[in-house]
Protein backbone atom coordinates (compact mmCIF):
# COMPACT_ATOMS: atom_id res chain seq x y z
CA UNK A 1 0.00 0.00 0.00
CA UNK A 2 1.15 3.35 -0.74
CA UNK A 3 1.17 6.22 1.91
CA UNK A 4 -1.97 7.87 -0.39
CA UNK A 5 -3.37 4.87 0.40
CA UNK A 6 -3.22 4.54 4.07
CA UNK A 7 -3.17 8.34 4.71
CA UNK A 8 -7.13 9.36 6.23
CA UNK A 9 -9.14 12.17 6.84
CA UNK A 10 -12.71 13.20 8.08
CA UNK A 11 -15.23 13.80 5.69
CA UNK A 12 -18.52 15.27 5.97
CA UNK A 13 -21.83 14.20 4.16
CA UNK A 14 -25.53 12.10 4.00
CA UNK A 15 -26.08 8.23 4.24
CA UNK A 16 -27.20 7.71 0.04
CA UNK A 17 -28.25 4.18 0.99
CA UNK A 18 -27.38 1.44 2.92
CA UNK A 19 -28.75 -2.18 2.21
CA UNK A 20 -28.16 -4.06 6.28
CA UNK A 21 -28.49 -7.75 4.11
CA UNK A 22 -26.02 -6.15 1.35
CA UNK A 23 -23.21 -5.46 3.87
CA UNK A 24 -22.85 -2.12 2.85
CA UNK A 25 -23.91 1.07 1.34
CA UNK A 26 -22.46 4.75 0.29
CA UNK A 27 -22.07 8.09 1.75
CA UNK A 28 -22.46 11.52 -0.73
CA UNK A 29 -20.10 14.54 0.03
CA UNK A 30 -19.65 17.94 -1.13
CA UNK A 31 -15.92 16.81 -0.21
CA UNK A 32 -15.11 13.53 -2.32
CA UNK A 33 -15.63 13.64 -6.11
CA UNK A 34 -17.12 10.29 -5.86
CA UNK A 35 -19.66 8.47 -3.40
CA UNK A 36 -17.72 6.62 -0.60
CA UNK A 37 -18.36 3.14 0.28
CA UNK A 38 -19.82 2.25 4.10
CA UNK A 39 -19.30 -1.47 4.93
CA UNK A 40 -21.49 -2.78 7.39
CA UNK A 41 -18.12 -3.75 10.04
CA UNK A 42 -17.41 -0.57 9.98
CA UNK A 43 -21.10 0.81 11.12
CA UNK A 44 -21.17 -2.02 13.64
CA UNK A 45 -17.28 -1.26 14.97
CA UNK A 46 -19.23 2.35 15.57
CA UNK A 47 -22.21 0.78 17.35
CA UNK A 48 -24.85 0.49 14.85
CA UNK A 49 -26.08 -2.22 12.46
CA UNK A 50 -27.90 -0.02 10.16
CA UNK A 51 -28.17 3.29 9.50
CA UNK A 52 -30.92 5.86 7.45
CA UNK A 53 -31.26 6.69 4.29
CA UNK A 54 -30.30 10.35 4.31
CA UNK A 55 -28.92 10.82 7.70
CA UNK A 56 -25.56 13.17 8.08
CA UNK A 57 -22.70 10.98 9.07
CA UNK A 58 -18.93 11.90 9.74
CA UNK A 59 -16.87 9.18 8.75
CA UNK A 60 -12.71 8.91 8.54
CA UNK A 61 -11.99 7.75 4.55
CA UNK A 62 -9.31 6.32 3.23
CA UNK A 63 -8.71 6.04 -0.78
CA UNK A 64 -8.41 2.31 -2.26
CA UNK A 65 -7.48 1.20 -5.32
CA UNK A 66 -11.61 1.00 -5.86
CA UNK A 67 -11.76 4.31 -4.56
CA UNK A 68 -12.95 6.21 -1.22
CA UNK A 69 -14.14 4.15 2.23
CA UNK A 70 -15.26 4.95 5.43
CA UNK A 71 -12.57 2.71 8.02
CA UNK A 72 -14.30 4.84 10.62
CA UNK A 73 -17.71 6.13 11.40
CA UNK A 74 -16.94 9.39 14.09
CA UNK A 75 -20.61 10.61 14.04
CA UNK A 76 -24.55 9.87 13.05
CA UNK A 77 -27.01 12.28 13.08
CA UNK A 78 -30.87 11.49 12.43
CA UNK A 79 -32.34 13.28 9.38
CA UNK A 80 -33.14 16.88 9.60
CA UNK A 81 -37.00 17.20 11.26
CA UNK A 82 -37.69 19.84 13.62
CA UNK A 83 -40.11 18.05 15.80
CA UNK A 84 -41.73 13.98 15.96
CA UNK A 85 -45.52 13.95 15.70
CA UNK A 86 -46.22 11.05 18.82
CA UNK A 87 -49.46 9.46 15.78
CA UNK A 88 -51.85 8.75 18.19
CA UNK A 89 -50.48 10.99 21.37
CA UNK A 90 -51.88 14.24 19.86
CA UNK A 91 -48.21 15.31 21.19
CA UNK A 92 -45.35 17.40 18.83
CA UNK A 93 -42.00 16.89 20.77
CA UNK A 94 -39.14 19.01 19.94
CA UNK A 95 -35.66 18.26 19.55
CA UNK A 96 -34.85 20.08 22.92
CA UNK A 97 -37.31 17.97 25.01
CA UNK A 98 -36.55 14.83 23.43
CA UNK A 99 -32.86 15.26 24.39
CA UNK A 100 -33.52 16.60 28.03
CA UNK A 101 -34.79 12.72 28.10
CA UNK A 102 -32.87 10.21 30.20
CA UNK A 103 -31.01 7.68 27.85
CA UNK A 104 -32.04 4.50 29.04
CA UNK A 105 -30.16 1.22 28.39
CA UNK A 106 -32.56 -1.44 26.75
CA UNK A 107 -32.03 -4.55 24.67
CA UNK A 108 -34.14 -5.06 21.57
CA UNK A 109 -36.77 -7.63 22.04
CA UNK A 110 -37.89 -7.48 18.27
CA UNK A 111 -38.50 -5.25 15.81
CA UNK A 112 -40.55 -5.80 12.32
CA UNK A 113 -39.75 -3.35 9.68
CA UNK A 114 -42.41 -4.59 7.37
CA UNK A 115 -44.81 -4.01 10.29
CA UNK A 116 -43.22 -1.05 11.21
CA UNK A 117 -42.65 -1.65 14.73
CA UNK A 118 -41.18 -3.67 17.86
CA UNK A 119 -40.50 -3.68 21.59
CA UNK A 120 -37.36 -3.53 24.04
CA UNK A 121 -36.65 -4.09 27.54
CA UNK A 122 -35.20 -1.67 29.90
CA UNK A 123 -32.46 -3.08 31.87
CA UNK A 124 -33.56 -4.32 35.11
CA UNK A 125 -37.38 -3.93 34.34
CA UNK A 126 -40.17 -6.20 32.48
CA UNK A 127 -42.49 -4.11 30.80
CA UNK A 128 -42.22 -3.18 27.35
CA UNK A 129 -41.18 0.10 25.43
CA UNK A 130 -42.86 0.54 22.26
CA UNK A 131 -40.38 1.35 18.86
CA UNK A 132 -42.01 2.84 15.73
CA UNK A 133 -40.21 2.66 12.55
CA UNK A 134 -40.52 6.18 12.22
CA UNK A 135 -38.54 6.95 16.08
CA UNK A 136 -35.72 4.67 14.47
CA UNK A 137 -35.69 6.40 11.04
CA UNK A 138 -35.61 10.13 13.35
CA UNK A 139 -33.06 8.51 15.43
CA UNK A 140 -30.37 7.79 12.18
CA UNK A 141 -31.19 3.76 11.79
CA UNK A 142 -32.88 1.71 9.13
CA UNK A 143 -33.35 -1.38 11.34
CA UNK A 144 -32.72 -3.25 14.68
CA UNK A 145 -31.64 -6.93 15.68
CA UNK A 146 -33.37 -8.49 18.57
CA UNK A 147 -31.08 -8.82 21.13
CA UNK A 148 -29.52 -5.42 19.98
CA UNK A 149 -27.61 -3.37 22.70
CA UNK A 150 -29.62 -0.18 22.48
CA UNK A 151 -30.21 3.35 24.33
CA UNK A 152 -33.73 4.69 24.68
CA UNK A 153 -35.11 8.19 25.54
CA UNK A 154 -39.23 6.99 26.31
CA UNK A 155 -42.35 8.58 27.47
CA UNK A 156 -45.03 7.52 28.91
CA UNK A 157 -47.51 6.99 25.94
CA UNK A 158 -51.61 6.15 26.47
CA UNK A 159 -50.76 2.60 25.52
CA UNK A 160 -47.88 2.59 27.42
CA UNK A 161 -44.09 3.32 27.64
CA UNK A 162 -42.58 4.34 24.10
CA UNK A 163 -39.26 5.20 22.50
CA UNK A 164 -38.80 8.51 20.76
CA UNK A 165 -35.34 8.55 20.11
CA UNK A 166 -32.97 5.10 19.94
CA UNK A 167 -29.07 5.83 20.06
CA UNK A 168 -26.38 3.35 19.70
CA UNK A 169 -25.23 1.77 22.99
CA UNK A 170 -21.60 2.98 22.02
CA UNK A 171 -22.95 6.44 20.95
CA UNK A 172 -24.46 7.09 24.04
CA UNK A 173 -21.78 5.68 26.18
CA UNK A 174 -19.59 8.35 24.73
CA UNK A 175 -21.95 11.10 24.98
CA UNK A 176 -21.66 10.18 28.55
CA UNK A 177 -18.04 10.64 28.96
Amino acid sequence: MTDEETATHIVHGHVKWFDPAKGFGFIVSNETESDILLHANVLRNYGQNSVSDGAMISVRVQQSPRGAQAVEVVSVQAPAGVALPLADEGTLMSAEQIAALALEPSRVKWFDKAKGFGFANVFGHNDDVFIHVEVLRMSGFADLQAGEAVCLRIIEGRRGRMAVQVASWEAASRAER
